[in-house]
């Protein structure tokens, strides 16, 4: 006698694979990580070595220098005038150190402050000290009286002549050549005057009007102490005259130095000269 399967039942046997109805699928699977399979390690990254910090920036050389306008006591009135009258001109000595001081007041001078030479350590040492407007004569418009020295004096490294080179403090036009005196005008429209250089050699150097143009920094002569026959110490003495206008037409006039110098030594001792 036959029985008959429940249909429900019948279902459920054709549903079930050939090792059972388990309900679990243990077909082997591709793609995946077997069970007892090493696993590799991800692959170590190398952190980004951290960059070189910036150097220090070296502190900037100076040198002590008095105020401009600082004369020495009893020496003047100075022009305590700020203004760059030359801004970017080249030191007017080739090599540091040089030494801006009074010539008449310091030791050795006519007006010396004792017993001394003018080869004494004391001219060649710093501070630095202002002369423009010290007393002189001579007109010089920038000075509370009218009159003073109308550039500023300065000495070399040593006290020797015909040795330390003094270079133009602008390219220009050497325009005379005198007993003392070297005149250049600058590109600018400035006038640059310097005294006391070995004059033959300056004339050796420039023996013609065509080898007059000069560059900026280009040798002019030597520091000596000519003078045209008269004495003073072994020095050079540096002027400048620019076009200044004030409440009137304009005049190319001698200008403080003071304030170009120190701007430009700054330079010169810090290797941007």
């Amino acid at each position: 006698m036959r029985r008959l399967i429940p249909v429900g039942l019948l279902l459920l046997l054709t549903a079930c694979s050939p090792n059972g109805c388990s309900g679990t699928d243990t077909t082997p699977q591709t793609g995946g990580t077997a069970v007892g399979d090493t696993v590799a390690p991800d692959p170590e990254v190398t952190p980004e070595p951290e960059p070189e910090p910036e150097p220090p920036l070296p502190e900037p050389v100076s040198w002590p220098h008095e105020a401009g306008g600082g004369l020495v006591p009893g020496s003047g009135s100075g022009a305590a005038d700020p203004t760059l009258w030359a801004p970017g001109i080249r030191f007017p000595i080739e090599a540091a150190p040089a030494y801006a001081n009074s010539q008449v007041y310091g030791y050795g001078g006519f007006a010396a402050p004792g017993p001394g030479g003018q080869c004494d350590t004391r001219n060649y040492s710093y501070p630095w000290r202002d002369n423009f407007c010290e007393t002189r004569s001579w007109t010089n418009g920038f000075c509370p009286t009218g009159k003073g020295h109308q550039g500023q004096d300065i000495r070399p490294a040593t006290c020797e002549k015909k040795v330390h080179w003094v270079v133009a403090a602008e390219a220009g036009q050497i325009t005379s050549i005198g007993s003392y005196t070297v005149t250049v005008l600058g590109e600018s429209g400035r006038i640059y005057r310097y005294l006391h250089m070995d004059m033959a050699g300056v004339h050796a150097l420039f023996p013609t009007l065509a080898s007059r143009t000069v560059t900026r920094g280009q040798h002019l002569g030597r520091v000596s102490n000519d003078f045209g026959g008269s004495a003073t110490t072994i020095h050079m003495h540096f002027e400048i005259k620019a076009p200044v206008t004030e409440g009137g037409p304009t005049t190319v006039t001698f200008v403080p130095t003071y304030s170009s110098l120190v701007d430009s030594y700054g330079r010169l001792l810090n290797d941007s000269a």
